[in-house]
């Protein structure tokens, strides 16, 4: 039945996805949102997944592909990770990603990353990395990065694809629609470094408090909204021009 409606709504919502080339004389930035323990190591915690996931597997191979080869090339990297006080739940989920935790920490693969002098790790206690960048003096710690770095095209990877990545994404471009986020022009969501989880029906149906999230509908709902809003989509990346 869900592959079905799967069917039915890529049919209705057709997703157009490119591929994206990324200029070496234009400053990309990548940006790495939540790919943490507690969202994707299996058993993590209440929010992690219950078994592996392919989609959340990939996610985090072509993330740690894509740091490389920001990382070789000195390009600026940003890394959300949701870290929640524990008098302060996120409703409707279950308490995630407590700060102090290991799962508000970077999955294993992701770890070096903390010692690479390119890479800004930003810890939020929201689903929107751009509103858990805002500081209690007004300043925000993404904007600064953008600016700082001269950066007018981000890459957007991450969990999960219809509601961290998502919410991301559509602040990031309202801010920079009002032209508050120069030189920032561009930004592109790369489907197969997203994921997000997989709640089916009969689960839902047996979990108090539970809403069904079935993982590639909702996927393809988060890019789909994603590029509704002005975001490019991409499904392959690459550096330097056109062959």
């Amino acid at each position: 039945m869900v592959s079905q409606t799967i069917d039915v709504l890529k049919n209705e919502l057709p997703l157009e996805q490119e591929l994206v080339v990324l200029p070496e004389d234009v400053v990309t930035g990548l940006v790495l949102v939540d790919i943490i323990n507690g969202f994707c190591t299996v058993g993590a915690g209440n929010l992690a997944p219950r078994e592996p996931n392919r989609q959340i597997s990939g996610t985090i191979s072509e993330s740690v592909r894509l740091a490389r080869l920001f990382c070789d090339k000195k390009l600026p990297v940003m890394a959300f990770l949701d870290s929640h006080h524990p008098d302060k739940p996120e409703d409707p989920y279950p308490p995630h990603c407590i700060q102090g935790t290991d799962e508000s920490n970077l999955v294993p693969a992701l770890q070096w990353i903390q010692n690479e002098t390119n890479v800004t790790i930003r810890r939020k206690d929201c689903y929107d990395g751009y509103l858990g960048s805002m500081e209690a003096d007004g300043s925000n710690v993404f904007a600064d990065w953008v600016k700082n770095n001269h950066i007018e095209a981000i890459l957007v990877v991450g969990v999960c694809t219809d509601i961290c990545v998502l919410d991301f994404v559509c602040s990031t471009l309202s801010v920079r629609n009002r032209g508050f986020l120069a030189p920032l022009k561009d930004v592109i969501v790369y489907s197969r470094a997203c994921a997000t989880f997989d709640v089916p029906l009969h689960i839902a149906t047996n979990t108090k408090g539970a809403l069904p999230h079935p993982q590639e509908l909702m996927h393809h709902i988060g890019l789909y909204m994603a590029k509704e809003r002005g975001a490019k989509i991409a499904n392959e990346v690459l550096f330097g021009a056109l062959k």
